[in-house]
């Protein structure tokens, strides 16, 4: 194990001085032949850093898969106003994808356990009227829940959602993959690899610590997921590393797609 580490670490070292050199200058890095796809995704944050993300996948060339609720901005609205509809609108005319996060960003609790109730699913809204309130619902409540992203992103940009949701936390049950089914969205989570960690705590888990974990684990096929603004952590995630991961991703052979391209979820957009 150590002769592999240290035949991996100059490797690895030259990638991340390379990706950050090349993110440094700010253009776009010539790569080898493609030998995998990675697929980067984004769920919606605080979005204190979505111009920076917009710019940088611009600046690179690259299309992501954008998971959209109704979320609390840093700049006082939520991420699903009207105000955004410009952002929104122009991420479509860039061609990237977009997928249902729950429009309350809401959390599932658990499947209750009465015969009584076995179509019940509980959770609790992180956002909107009922905002910490445990609530009880229905396979089909849960299904409105999703499609009710669709709806605003119709009134937003015109376009629809791709036929995908994400569960906030990533949490499902049965219950709840199986209502999104029902109502022809499937679910997607995220690669082990593909955890960019931009939730943790900056204090315990530096970027620069987070940055080479990625080009080190991600292969072909992997699904990456981090957020457009986390509240919590103090050194933010994609000012130091989105465009390093780029770059240093591409040195590594490795090209990126939305998930209309990935062979679990390249279904027909909806009408």
């Amino acid at each position: 194990m150590n002769a592999i580490r240290r035949a991996v670490f100059p490797v690895l070292l030259l990638t991340l001085l390379t990706a950050w050199l090349s993110a440094q200058a700010g253009v776009p890095v010539p790569a080898p032949a493609c030998k995998g796809t990675i697929y980067l995704t984004f769920d919606t944050g605080s979005q204190s850093q979505a111009g920076l993300i917009a710019d940088t996948l611009r600046r690179h060339q690259v299309k992501a898969t954008f998971f959209m609720a109704n979320e609390k901005t840093a700049r006082g609205d939520e991420s699903l106003d009207p105000s955004w509809a410009p952002y929104w609108k122009a991420r479509v005319a860039e061609g990237h994808a977009f997928g249902s996060h729950t429009f309350d960003h809401v959390y599932l609790q658990r499947a209750a356990n009465s015969a009584a109730m076995s179509d019940a699913i509980l959770v609790k809204p992180q956002f909107g009227p009922d905002a910490g309130k445990q609530l009880t619902w229905s396979a089909a409540q849960y299904c409105a829940e999703i499609k009710r992203v669709d709806r605003r992103f119709h009134e937003l940009t015109g376009a629809r959602l791709d036929p995908i949701w994400r569960a906030p936390g990533g949490r499902v049950s049965k219950r709840t993959l199986a209502a999104g089914e029902a109502c022809g969205y499937r679910h997607v989570g995220w690669a082990k690899a593909g955890f960019s960690g931009d939730e943790l705590a900056s204090e315990t888990v530096s970027n620069h610590a987070l940055l080479a974990r990625s080009l080190a684990n991600l292969k072909d096929g992997d699904i990456f997921v981090a957020h457009m603004g986390i509240w919590s952590r103090k050194d933010p995630w994609a000012p130091a590393n989105l465009a390093p991961l780029i770059v240093g991703l591409q040195q590594q052979g490795y090209c990126f797609a939305t998930l209309r391209s990935h062979p679990d979820y390249s279904l027909s957009r909806r009408p």
